[in-house]
């Protein structure tokens, strides 16, 4: 008999220690790399260090803040790295369209001069033949001053290398404002699957300390019945580890939930310090009504990625144009008016009005090698443009079937957790009124252990799958609100 009790003791007490409520199901997903794939330019260049996972730190409010998911959406799109960074390339953008449509525009300038010159004759050839009678010409003209004042202007008539450059930098700014539009999608991804990450683990804790409580109320009762000798000691060792596994479980939980908000708030701005508290809860809304084939049509028609794509494709056929246009004659006006005389009482009325054509008769290659530099790069975009037309229309169809296969785990764990609290609550019943042993009420204990975590994980893979469908889709900063039931 001791033999056996020491046997079932380690059985029960290795069970205990070795499963845990992160055991019970597929680990879940942590948002490592939510931009990962993205077109947005600041993601692409820092995808070892993604910036959608860090932001600009607020202060400390020395209060809880209660954090919702909307709340929490705003503030990521206030603070986050990636889109301030986004942010900026779009600003770097403008400033390059700003440049290019300043060649266009007239040139106006003003310029004074005060001059004071002493000319050499044998400089500049001048000289006089000898006359005999008369002095030959001084070696200079001597010491003369005389001012200058002008305003001048110089427009392009007709260049065509410029327009098309004007036009060229302006699709590279419409390119970088629409990628900051997915940078923002980009955020809600990411904030939304952090914090739903953060109430998946509340609601670890929670269930663990409902456990931890059933555990501590089972473990008197054992210790009772141990005490009146109308239950063996085994029963009493088990409840004991049951209730210890239990206080692990809580301990583990707890530390994962403040790493996960950890997590959310260098997502989202907020001080490391600074304590809040997620308000929203895991929930299930039904998904709605729609098909895929309008779900595809609908990404076609939104993603602003692919828009951006569009965008750069339009810019590189502009900047072949330009590079073709420097073989066409340029066109340009330039004209000054002002005065100038010895002093400002002494000024006569002097201007210069000069029309220019130029025209490149030979420029050793150089055109013909930046036509075929543009060229490539039209190419190169054209394919990107293609196959994010084809990545668009697999995002679309992998968030469908995700959402499809996770709302019918759903609905079986919801299933099988009620079952499983039933078959708890009738073995309690049954231990109580000894007609069974406590190992029946362990086993009970550990099933809906097991239940509890695979509708917390099927429940959370079902809310990030119905992020990942508005992401895919476009448009997830307005239709993920929609999607999770208005929050």
């Amino acid at each position: 008999m001791q033999w056996l009790m020491f046997v079932a003791f380690t059985s029960v007490a290795a069970f205990g220690q070795t499963q845990s409520p992160l055991d019970y199901s597929v680990t879940t997903p942590r948002p490592i790399s939510p931009a990962e794939g993205t077109t947005t330019p600041s993601a692409q260049a820092t995808q070892q260090q993604n910036p959608f996972l860090g932001s600009v730190p607020s202060k400390n409010t020395g209060t809880t803040i209660n954090l919702s998911l909307r709340e929490a959406i705003g503030r990521g799109l206030r603070y986050n790295l990636g889109l301030i960074e986004s942010g900026q390339a779009s600003a770097d953008r403008r400033a390059e369209r700003l440049r290019a449509l300043a060649a266009l525009l007239p040139q106006l300038s003003a310029n004074a001069r005060q001059a004071y010159e002493d000319i050499s004759y044998k400089e500049i050839g001048l000289k006089l033949p000898s006359i005999p009678g008369v002095p030959a010409l001084p070696p200079t003209s001597g010491g003369f001053g005389y001012q200058d004042t002008r305003v001048s202007l110089e427009q392009s008539i007709y260049n065509g290398e410029l327009r098309d450059r004007y036009r060229a930098r302006k699709m590279d700014e419409r390119s970088s404002i629409l990628s900051l539009r997915d940078s923002r999608d980009v955020v809600v991804f990411a904030v939304g699957t952090a914090y739903l990450q953060a109430i998946a683990s509340a609601a670890r804790v929670e269930t663990a300390k409902a456990e931890l409580a059933s555990a501590e109320e089972l473990n008197r009762q054992t210790t009772d019945k141990l005490k009146s000798e109308v239950s063996p000691e085994i029963d009493s060792l088990r409840a004991q580890v049951e209730f210890q596994t239990a206080q692990q479980r809580l301990t583990n939980a707890a530390n994962q939930l403040e790493k996960d908000k950890l997590t959310l708030a260098r997502i989202i701005g907020l001080a490391i310090d600074q304590d809040f508290a997620v308000s929203d809860s895991l929930a299930y809304h039904a998904f709605s009504d729609t098909t895929i084939e309008a779900a595809q049509v609908e990404a076609l028609r939104s993603r602003t990625d692919l828009q951006s794509a569009e965008a750069s494709v339009k810019a590189a056929q502009f900047t072949v144009h330009a590079e073709k246009a420097q073989r066409l004659p340029v066109v340009s006006l330039s004209a000054n008016y002002g005065g100038a005389g010895g002093n400002i009482g002494n000024f006569n009325q002097v201007y210069t009005i000069a029309g220019n054509v130029s025209v490149p008769l030979y420029t050793g290659g150089r055109i013909r090698a930046d036509i075929e530099q543009a060229r490539a790069d039209l190419v190169r975009r054209e394919a990107e443009y293609e196959d994010l037309k084809g990545r668009v229309a697999y995002d679309v169809k992998t968030a469908w079937l995700d959402l499809t296969a996770s709302d019918s785990s759903v609905k079986v764990a919801q299933r099988n957790r009620s079952l499983a609290e039933r078959a708890l609550a009738e073995s309690r019943d049954r231990y109580a009124n000894d007609v069974t042993n406590y190992l029946e009420v362990v086993q009970a204990e550990e099933t809906l252990t097991a239940a509890n975590e695979n509708y917390i994980q099927s429940l959370f893979s079902f809310n990030v799958s119905m992020i990942s469908f508005a992401r895919a889709v476009g448009g997830a900063e307005t239709r993920l609100p929609e999607l999770l039931g208005g929050k």
